[in-house]
């Protein structure tokens, strides 16, 4: 018969484990209370009329693509650092730095040959679209952002090659945008989530923070900060329809003793 005491641990471990899934459970909930009466309560939208800036050529599959990197006064801007400051982020953490910009519908066009072709009209802040104009390191990243932004929303593949259109600030028309009337409501942060004993390093532990937000009216985002903690190659989502649940399997990363 095995020894009852080398059970205890075991025992101990899973009691722990399942404190911290109740508390995660419950934060989760009260996170979408909240998100429930934020959906009710925040007005949803504003609409702007953005300004001309420059526009870029590219294509994708379909043919010609063209962005028109537009500003207004009413979109907030990024935070302020200076350029050495963001090569820095950067290069620490890609995900740490975020330019707030409306991704407006693909409208169809003609080029300058009389060909058809689709427009995309991508709006920043203004000031920091007049601080751009002198850098040709953030006129870099705005393309990118938005061009990623764009594959993103609407299951693009882009060209990552383009260039500058030299005579035209933009191409077609700049339509109004809807865009929220307040900065995204933070639902919930779950920063209380500490890492299983075992996995706690001499010089602290690594905190994993799960963020919601109400990105759009109808898009509710899950942000998940796991530093150090999670093998991303095996990890893996799936979407139980009949539950309405979102099953995530993060396998942990072994620490050494």
């Amino acid at each position: 018969m095995a020894d009852s005491k080398l059970l205890v641990p075991e025992l101990s471990e899973e009691e722990t484990m399942g404190a911290e899934r109740a508390r995660f459970e419950e934060l989760l909930l009260q996170a979408s209370k909240e998100f429930q009466q934020t959906q009710t309560s925040r007005p949803e939208s504003t609409q702007i009329q953005p300004q001309p800036g420059f526009c870029i050529k590219t294509n994708s599959s379909e043919g010609k693509v063209f962005i028109n990197i537009c500003h207004s006064s009413s979109i907030p801007p990024p935070a302020d650092m200076t350029e050495d400051e963001l090569l820095q982020m950067l290069e620490e953490d890609q995900a740490g730095f975020r330019i707030p910009m409306s991704l407006g519908e693909p409208h169809a066009e003609l080029d300058a040959k009389g060909q058809g072709c689709t427009a995309f009209d991508v709006a920043v802040n203004s000031d920091f679209y007049r601080r751009m104009q002198n850098s040709d390191f953030l006129r870099e990243l705005v393309v990118i952002i938005a061009r990623e932004g764009l594959e993103d929303k609407y299951r693009l593949q882009l060209n990552p090659e383009w260039r500058m259109l030299k005579n035209r600030s933009f191409l077609g028309s700049l339509s109004q945008q809807n865009i929220r009337s307040q900065q995204r409501p933070r639902i919930q942060e779950l920063g209380n989530l500490c890492a299983p004993d075992s996995l706690r390093l001499e010089e602290g532990p690594e905190k994993p923070h799960l963020n919601l937000w109400l990105e759009a009216p109808d898009l509710l985002l899950a942000e998940i900060d796991l530093p150090k903690l999670i093998n991303s190659d095996e990890s893996k989502a799936a979407f139980h329809r009949k539950r309405k649940q979102l099953l995530v399997a993060m396998p942990l990363l072994s620490v050494p003793s």
